[in-house]
């Protein structure tokens, strides 16, 4: 008998991935009753844009304290989900959010420049998230107007 933990597949991988962003939708408890950091490696890598990259599930709690204090909610539209799977460790997955930022709500698509579209990159080995690296506009509100002309021409 092997101490050496079996593969995970495809599906396992995708599923953990969900039960971690359905925590998060959740206020960080997931339906399991897992606290969010429980999803992650001890050591595991988490960057978000105009936060950085967090090393490690200590400064991982920073990052979602500190986006938890401008962040009032968030939903992932798990039915809009595309899942880039390689049947490695690495997935990666495009979706939708909606949710209530402190400086105002956001929905995809209103406006269709806004927030709400993201890509999430991850490795996962051992039932653990290792790294997640999540690219999205942080601006969930709109306000950064006026550094984009293009926004303002053609009633964008």
């Amino acid at each position: 008998m092997s101490n050496i933990p079996a593969a995970s597949t495809d599906e396992q991988r995708k599923a953990l991935v969900t039960a971690y962003l359905k925590a998060f939708d959740n206020g960080g408890t997931g339906s399991d009753g897992k606290g969010v950091l429980d999803y992650f490696a001890e050591d595991a890598h988490f960057f978000v844009p105009k936060w950085g990259l967090a090393k490690g599930t200590s400064q991982i709690a920073d990052l979602f304290s500190d986006l938890g204090g401008t962040v009032k909610s968030a939903t992932h539209h798990f039915w809009s989900f595309n899942w880039i799977l390689t049947g490695g460790d690495i997935l990666a997955v495009e979706g939708t959010t909606h949710g209530e930022h402190r400086d105002g709500p956001w929905r995809v698509g209103l406006p269709e420049w806004g927030a709400g579209r993201w890509c999430g990159v991850f490795e996962v080995r051992d039932a653990l998230i290792h790294r997640a690296f999540i690219y999205l506009d942080p601006d969930y509100a709109g306000q950064d107007t006026d550094r984009y002309p293009w926004l303002n021409a053609a009633g964008r």
